[in-house]
Parts: structure tokens; sequence; C-alpha cells
């Protein structure tokens, strides 16, 4: 299993091998998204370019099986990535290349996960929301400033700001949401060699054509959440 990332680490487990063409292509890529960064809502708050902000995601609600995991993270101020977007507006090589790129330009990045037992106690609202308080805890520097997406403020005693969108609208909402869904995925990657009837490496969790006939063939095993329609069929249980 892949090591989560920890306070100002990375895992070599994770880096990306990139070769020249893919060079070439995420050049022409970062440069056609090299434009100007006053639409992010950091630029509007911090006039100065002095504030700490820490943005928040999660990843992972909509799954049948697996964690949903959350991240944070913290650029310098005034600091803005060209390419850095809502992770689901990207493919996995621009995920994975943006993710070595915030990983060296951050200043904290910190995550959150619950597994499917969690989930099913809390709720996957509740279960997110936790993730994602675990994350900013996890920073190893108090921010000015969190900004959350969605419109659920989090427990905890800081100066927030909720997002509904806050991925489009957030700088580092926006990175947060690609480092917890290229961790969440290289997590899915690894199980699928524990679990592979279910092709976790592909379907990284959700509720696929394939994966749902698999359910109903073997049932779910201990990565399924059991409180989510469609994963338990009859008395079956895989045992992990």
């Amino acid at each position: 299993m892949p090591r989560l990332l920890g306070r100002g680490t990375t895992n070599h487990e994770n880096r990306v091998h990139l070769t020249p063409d893919s060079i070439f292509e995420l050049n022409i890529w970062i440069v056609g998204t090299a434009k100007n960064f006053s639409y992010f809502i950091e630029k509007k708050i911090d006039r100065s370019g002095t504030l700490l902000i820490a943005g928040v995601d999660e990843v992972g609600r909509g799954p049948l099986a697996g964690p949903v995991l959350a991240a944070a993270v913290v650029f310098p101020p005034g600091l803005f990535l060209p390419g850095v977007t809502d992770s689901k507006r990207l493919n996995s090589k621009q995920r994975d290349f943006l993710f070595q790129l915030i990983k060296r330009k951050s200043v904290a990045v910190g995550l959150g996960l619950l597994g499917p037992r969690e989930i099913d106690r809390l709720n996957i609202l509740q279960a997110s929301l936790s993730a994602m308080e675990q994350a900013v805890s996890q920073l190893n520097l108090k921010p000015d400033l969190v900004l959350v997406d969605g419109n659920r403020p989090l427990k905890q005693p800081f100066l927030q700001k909720c997002l509904i969108q806050g991925d489009l609208l957030s700088h580092s909402i926006g990175a947060a949401s690609i480092i917890a869904k290229v961790v969440r995925d290289k997590l899915m990657e690894s199980w699928h060699y524990r679990f592979p009837q279910y092709n976790f490496f592909d379907n990284k969790g959700y509720g696929t054509r394939e994966h749902l006939a698999a359910l109903r063939r073997y049932g779910p095993c201990p990565l399924h959440r059991l409180s989510f329609k469609g994963t338990v069929f009859g008395e079956f249980y895989t045992a992990g």
C-alpha cells in the first residue's frame, strides 16, 4: 500500500515518470492555462499578498468502496500555479504532474481519511466533514484563513469561508482536490491486488457495471460501504 502523504513529505512510489513526448504535451497545456489568475478568490481576499490561506477539499463521497479522503493545501502568499483547477476537469497525466508541482511549491499539505466502517457509522456527509477537519489539523502551520469546499462549515476554531464550487473558484481548494484525488486513486490501485475481483485499479471503488456484477457474484469485501445501496446482495461477505 502506498504510504500516505505526510507533512512536507512525498512518496517515491507516487512519482511520475514522464517521457520527452509527455513533457512536451504538458508544457503546451501549462502555457495554455497560464492566464490571468484574478478570478481566484484568494486574489480578492488577500490584495496585499500576505495571508496564509488554506484550501480544503475531499474526494470519494460517491464510491461504493474505499475511504473518503481530504486534503488541505497552503501556498506561499501570492503564488498561483498554472493548470490548477477542479481535479475532475483534469486527466490523470495532468493530475499527476500537478501533484508533484503542488508538493514542491506549497508550504504545507495535510491529509485526512475515514474508512468504510466510519462512513457507515457516521454517514458520508459527516465522514467527509470529519476528513476535512483532520486534513486541516494535520497542517504544520496555522493558516490565517481556511477556504472550505461546499456549504458546510467545519467544527474547528479557525477563521473559515465556505465556497460552493470552491475547487473552481479557489486556487488552494483546487490544489487540495488534486492532492486528495491522486492519493486516493493510488490507495485504491494498491488495494486492487488484494481484491482483484472488483477491479479497483480501474473503477477506484465507483459503481461501474463491472463492479456491480462482481458484487453480485462475490459479495462485498471489507473495503465496501455496507450502508450504500448496491453493496450487499444476500448474505455474502468476502473476508480480507
